[in-house]
């Protein structure tokens, strides 16, 4: 039974993918049209981060609103034409400062799916109605599934066509304070898995729909996806392993940096945009733990971002990083990157966790 459902597409109202399998958004820059697009082609559900991703636009510097909003619609208009029996869509933080104009222009452009978290996406049935993309909140608790999905269903009559439930062992901005991440064996994360998926049940009744839940954080290897599967999931969603492909538009030294990394070299950072996040404990990270960073400008990415107060510019150091100067950049990453040792495709990496 376990074989069949790793096998199951992943239906979405009138979208299927042929694969269960959702590529992690990353930004900024690590996850464009390259890697979602070969994602979609071998399949799966590739994801575009719509974080500061104008970041090469030669205007981005002066406007770098109307740079990330090209940005978008051209990435995903490049992968779509890569897909097959796949989909492709966007991640976009609700942290961002340009939030709504991030899904509107993504709807636009025709993105399959729109994934909103780092925050909590309350708006997001608003900004893409009258399309057919569809929308999924990343939730890392029943509390806040439920909250979500609450609240779409009392304002807008709406429910969630699938729902991302990202763990503690994930990359980048996590949903857990810095306590809980201390000790994530103590949290018994299988139990909240199973948690949320009930509370998805609920609202799945009322609206006569299946939603499918899709597990992320920590998935590596096809045991990991068995085990998900086993817990009641539909999917997984996962980040860091495809990084280390071919097709990722990440730099060769970023990548480098993933292969090159042992366990000890992982930490929980405190990110300017509020949370913890996880990433490698590399030259950078050292120095600003140590002293603040000048920042002389500021490219307007987050929300809730006073350059005054903040360690660091997480835009510079992002893009510093997916450029290849890790020594000076932000690279994120999740708790089992240790494990990755070598290069490979998009293609091999979709076989050896569904095969």
């Amino acid at each position: 039974m376990e074989e069949i459902q790793l096998m199951k597409p992943l239906v979405l109202g009138d979208m299927t993918s042929r694969l269960p399998v959702i590529q992690g958004g990353m930004g900024v820059g690590v996850s464009l049209s390259g890697l979602a697009g070969a994602v979609a082609n071998a399949g799966g559900i590739g994801i575009i981060s719509t974080a500061q991703i104008g970041f090469d636009d030669e205007e981005f510097l002066k406007n770098p609103k109307e740079s990330n909003l090209r940005a978008i619609k051209r990435h995903i208009g490049i992968a779509k034409e890569q897909k097959k029996d796949g989909l492709v869509g966007v991640n976009v933080m609700v942290a961002l400062k340009d939030y709504r104009e991030h899904v509107r222009a993504a709807v636009e452009a025709g993105a399959d799916v729109v994934i909103s978290g780092a925050g909590l996406p309350v708006d997001l049935p608003e900004l893409v109605a009258g399309s057919n993309t569809k929308i999924a909140p990343i939730v890392s608790s029943a509390k806040a599934a439920n909250v979500i999905l609450s609240m779409w269903d009392r304002k807008y009559k709406k429910t969630a066509d699938f729902v991302v439930i990202e763990g503690p062992k994930a990359g980048g901005h996590l949903g857990f304070n810095e306590k809980e991440l201390e000790d994530i064996e103590a949290l018994d994360y299988d139990m909240q898995i199973k948690a949320i998926i009930d509370c998805v049940k609920t609202f799945a009744k009322k609206y006569n729909y299946h939603i499918p839940v899709i597990v992320a954080g920590g998935i590596f290897d096809r045991e990991d996806v068995k085990h998900v599967i086993g817990l009641g999931a539909d999917g997984v969603q996962v980040a860091t392993r495809f990084v280390v492909t071919e097709e990722c538009d990440a730099s060769e030294a970023y990548k480098q940096a993933y292969i090159d990394a042992r366990a000890e070299d992982v930490r929980i950072i405190k990110s300017p945009v509020g949370m913890p996040g996880r990433a490698l404990n590399n030259a950078f990270i050292k120095k600003v733990s140590q002293e603040k960073e000048k920042i002389t400008s500021c490219l307007g990415c987050l929300a809730r971002c006073n350059p005054a107060q903040v360690p660091y510019c997480i835009t510079k150091a992002l893009i510093n990083a997916v450029k290849g100067d890790v020594d000076n950049g932000l690279v994120f990453c999740g708790a089992n990157v240790d494990r990755i040792k070598e290069m490979t495709t998009v293609e091999k990496l979709m076989k050896e966790l569904t095969v």
